[in-house]
């Protein structure tokens, strides 16, 4: 007989009663080789004629399980003919269909292209919702059943509905699938969720407790599979008390104006618990003066505000406040840690603490009453706490605190017209001189981040003094009042808190006012060299002669009509003229004496912008050169002694010498002199002349890291070591030589102690150090085949470890501004990464047809160089992310290398630390793979990685392929199906 068609064939075996076995060999004879039993829908139409009577056929759906058994058809053909059959009141038809699915529901697998990989998932999603309303239906049928009083039949269908739907949705390679799917087609996951509310419903009033539970269990399943990805662990759940306390101690001492979005970034990261315990740590060890009020400001109003943002990234307002309740009960078991803190602010910190927190909504009243009162018991067993002589030290919380509103109504003042009342604004400028009145409002307005309009409105002032009208003597001395402490403010800000702070806001009109030109060019700063011969140094000449004379003949400066702000700027060029006269003897000492006193005498900015020029002058001089130049600095630095001075004199000279005491700091240490500033009653440099003298930077690194490394957390002291060699010994010496240290220990428990210290070292300049440590010592150590044995467990570990924290910081971050610490250092050239990371730019016209194609790559790529393109091809590429950035390009790299690593034939610990760093990766992911640093890594190393039995996991393969891409979708079902 000559086959017509599928359904003649299938007619003519059931007639002839064949046997399975004599069935599918004479359909291979009917049918030529070229078309699949898929093209040709053999599935479907089996199920089509056996699904004919009221009950099965089951000659033919032996057929069809021989088919299935033999692989004949694929299981995706089969589920989809399975979901197209609606008759379920035909009982014995929906049993048959069940025991089919039973077959093989959980056990599915592909191993053909993508697209029938992704097929697979579809028909998995189908036979789903197929099955959702074959049990809505069973159970409408159980419920009339009840009514009429003949539950038993209904009661078997739904039981079997119910356990075919708990074996598919039981196996996490299933979910995976379907997690796809539900990508892939939205809508029907839409019908699936309108079905599961709906059988909810009729299950509700089900009398069955078992099938009831069974029920709700598949309905958890189904729930589940949108947020498989989220229930992975926290980013670095190992990190302790190390990491969090240096994140900590680096915002809290060197970047308080710092925003506080990438803080809460960092935070995220790390356990909340620890903040509090690395703020009071920090408030017991930071050095009187500046320090500590910096660390207070910190404290009590930064970290709330870092809180109050956090809380918007928790689930729900509940859930925070009792983790804030619950961090705090945890820092009151540390009784001796918070006394010591009260003992050195001579107050109950945790006091001040909890009614801050209260009041930015972080705890509800009765949880800050509750542990308010735990504490004053605690208290009244704590060592003596006030001392006599302390006793009438007001404490710096809650000066701090008060001096935070105290700020914005300076702010206010400050906005008012300075021409209608400069007397009162004098007043308010006055009364901020006093005492350490100052750095408290500057740390208050730095931590609360209104230090940058602080500043602007300072400039503003400053700028105001320069334009001068017919004035009275007393006009003429409050302008130069004005002008004075303004300028000594400024500086103080900038050296306190960078100069970034004063320049990040340029005015928008065009306009640069007075102190920002003179800042940028005249000012001299940490890693600034100034050529004290710049043009800057050198205005006109007449002004600069008729200034000499000034200063040389007049018994005291004139203030009437003084142009202060070009005062500032010819004293360089008068200075230098001055000293050449003093040099060839045309001056006496004597006459220096006088011009150093008219110079300090009014105002301190005249002696500050001289100084400034001779810190640059001094720096080209030989040693024997240097004497009469460092003689005019100790002339300048000293206070005046006369009756004839100006209002707030001597809390002007005060902040002089503290402006000047940093100026020259790097000076005297050069030449090893000595300057006695007048004593400001605090130690303005704290961290100064760190590094011990006469050793190898490299000695004193590897031992400042034993020494915290055995101690197990980085004290402030030992991070200003830190900071400073890296300083000297530039980022690339830095990272090379922590990580050395790193892969010489052995033992596992310091090892982990390492990754943590390093983790937060590195937080000093983490985008540089990244760029070095993924761009430079990793791609080193895994091509080096002798270094190879330097990456086995535990260091290998530790390290990848590390590697991947540092990448997910960077890249999380450096979309934001650097921080104005990291600033401050040379930033590498765009172009040498460029060159040194050679990646070949994807033309569109190739991107296009690979991912408008369903064919394999392999059919579609031609030509060897397209080949090697698409096997390169990463989800970074397909986002259009820009690979002129230098850390996008190192990440593309090394995933590069990783993937040719893991494709090698040869194996060894580089291979080992390959899956380390990969499975950390995924340890640490982050729900969406457009913010994930795994969107660098080539598709092709997907099949790879699930080689790897660590790695051969469905939740693995959805969490480092980007499923938001139709192509990452594809490689990820055909990873999964593959399984």
């Amino acid at each position: 007989m000559k086959v017509v068609n599928l359904k003649q064939a299938i007619l003519q075996a059931w007639k002839e009663r064949w046997s399975d076995y004599q069935w599918a060999v004479n359909m291979k004879k009917f049918f030529p080789k070229g078309a699949t039993w898929d093209i040709l829908n053999l599935a479907e139409a089996l199920l089509e004629q056996a699904m004919i009577g009221p009950s099965p056929n089951p000659l033919i759906l032996s057929y069809l399980k021989y088919a299935i058994s033999s692989q004949m058809v694929s299981y995706s053909s089969v589920l989809t003919a399975i979901s197209k059959f609606d008759d379920f009141s035909r009982d014995l038809c929906v049993q048959a269909l069940l025991d089919i699915m039973d077959m093989f529901c959980d056990r599915l697998s592909c191993h053909g292209k993508a697209e029938e990989c992704i097929g697979l998932c579809r028909a998995l999603l189908s036979a789903l919702h197929w099955l959702l309303r074959c049990t809505a239906a069973s159970a409408e049928r159980l419920r009339e059943g009840l009514e009429a009083g003949t539950p038993a039949a209904g009661e078997k269908q739904l039981a079997m509905c119910l356990q075919r739907l708990e074996k598919t949705l039981s196996s996490t390679k299933n979910r995976a699938l379907l997690h796809i799917a539900k990508l892939e087609e939205a809508s029907s996951w839409t019908a699936i969720e309108h079905c599961l509310l709906k059988l909810g419903e009729i299950l509700a009033n089900l009398s069955n407790p078992q099938l009831r539970s069974q029920a709700e269990q598949c309905g958890t399943l189904i729930r589940s599979i949108p947020t498989m990805l989220s229930v992975h662990s926290e980013q670095l759940h190992k990190t302790g008390f190390p990491t969090v306390h240096a994140v900590v101690l680096l915002e809290g001492t060197m970047n308080l104006t710092g925003e506080t979005q990438p803080l809460v970034e960092q935070l995220m990261m790390v356990k909340r618990m620890q903040i509090w315990k690395a703020c009071f740590v920090g408030l017991i060890e930071s050095p009187e003066g500046t320090g500590e009020l910096k660390w207070t400001a910190f404290t009590f109003l930064k970290i709330p505000q870092v809180l109050v943002k956090l809380k918007k990234y928790s689930h729900g307002d509940k859930d925070f406040t009792e983790d804030v309740n619950t961090a705090f009960e945890f820092l009151l078991k540390l009784t001796p840690l918070l006394d010591k803190a009260d003992q050195r602010c001579n107050c109950d910190c945790t006091n001040f603490l909890l009614q801050e927190c209260s009041k930015q909504g972080l705890l509800s009243e009765a949880s800050m009453n509750n542990l308010m009162a735990k504490r004053k018991a605690d208290r009244e067993h704590a060592p003596q706490l006030k001392s006599d002589e302390n006793a009438n030290i007001q404490p710096n919380p809650g000066l701090i605190l008060r001096a935070e509103p105290t700020v914005t109504n300076i702010l206010k003042t400050m906005d008012a017209d300075h021409s209608k009342s400069p007397e009162g604004l004098l007043g308010v400028l006055g009364h901020m001189l006093s005492g350490k009145s100052l750095d408290l409002l500057l740390a208050a307005a730095a931590a609360t981040g209104k230090l940058k309009s602080f500043a602007r409105k300072f400039i503003n002032l400053n700028e105001f003094t320069t334009h001068r009208s017919e004035e009275s003597t007393k006009a003429a001395s409050v302008r130069a009042l004005l002008f004075d402490i303004s300028f000594l403010m400024l500086c103080h800000v900038a050296q306190t808190y960078g100069s970034e702070v004063i320049l990040s806001e340029s005015n928008t009109g065009g306009e640069v006012f007075f102190f920002e030109t003179w800042m940028q060019t005249c000012m001299p700063e940490e890693g600034k060299i100034l050529n004290p011969d710049h043009p800057c140094f050198r205005p006109d000449s007449t002004k600069v002669e008729s200034l000499v004379a000034l200063l040389n003949n007049s018994s005291e400066i004139k203030l009437v009509q003084m142009k202060w702000h070009e005062a500032c700027l010819n004293i360089s060029a008068a200075i230098l003229e001055i000293l050449n006269a003093w040099e060839n003897g045309v001056l006496a000492f004597e006459s220096i004496q006088k011009i150093t006193d008219n110079i300090k005498g009014k105002v301190c900015s005249l002696a500050v912008c001289a100084v400034a020029w001779l810190v640059a002058h001094v720096r080209m001089l030989g040693l024997d050169e240097r004497e009469k130049s460092l003689q005019m600095i100790r002339q300048l630095a000293g206070p005046l002694y006369s009756e004839n001075t100006l209002q707030f004199y001597n809390e002007r000279v005060v902040i002089m010498s503290s402006i000047l005491e940093h100026m020259c700091a790097d000076v005297l240490q050069q030449t090893a002199t000595q300057i006695k500033f007048p004593s400001t009653g605090m130690d303005t440099m704290p961290y100064w002349n760190l590094l011990p003298p006469k050793r190898p930077i490299k000695e004193v690194l590897t031992d400042i890291f034993a020494k915290v490394l055995e101690k197990g957390w980085v004290d402030s002291r030992s991070i200003h070591i830190f900071d400073t060699l890296l300083h000297m010994g530039g980022v690339y010496w830095f990272c090379n030589n922590l990580i050395k240290e790193l892969l010489k220990e052995t033992r596992k428990e310091y090892t982990l102690r390492a990754v943590e210290l390093l983790y937060s070292i590195f937080c000093l300049d983490m985008q540089q150090v990244t760029l070095v440590l993924l761009g430079h010592i990793l791609p080193g150590l895994l091509t080096d085949s002798s270094k190879w044995h330097s990456l086995m467990d535990p260091p290998g570990t530790a390290l990848a470890k590390l590697a991947v924290w540092c990448a997910l910081s960077s890249y999380s971050s450096h979309k934001g501004q650097a921080s104005s610490r990291q600033k401050k250092r040379h930033r590498e050239d765009i172009e040498d990464y460029i060159s040194l990371f050679p990646l070949d730019d994807m033309q569109p016209s190739k991107l296009m047809r690979l991912l408008s194609s369903n064919e394999e790559d392999a059919n579609i790529l031609s030509s060897p160089t397209d080949r090697s393109m698409s096997s390169s091809l990463s989800a970074s590429q397909l986002h259009t992310v820009n690979m002129r950035d230098p850390l996008n390009r190192v990440l593309a790299n090394l995933f590069l290398l990783i993937s040719s690593i893991l494709g090698s034939r040869t194996a060894g610990p580089h291979t080992q630390f390959v899956q380390w760093f990969m499975e950390e990766c995924v340890d640490c992911l982050e729900q969406g793979g457009r913010g994930s640093i795994l969107q660098f890594m080539p598709f092709t190393t997907v099949s790879e990685l699930v080689k790897v039995s660590a790695m051969s996991s469905p939740k693995v393969v959805l969490a480092i392929t980007d499923l938001s891409l139709p192509l990452g979708r594809q490689v990820a079902a055909k990873a999964i199906a593959a399984l």
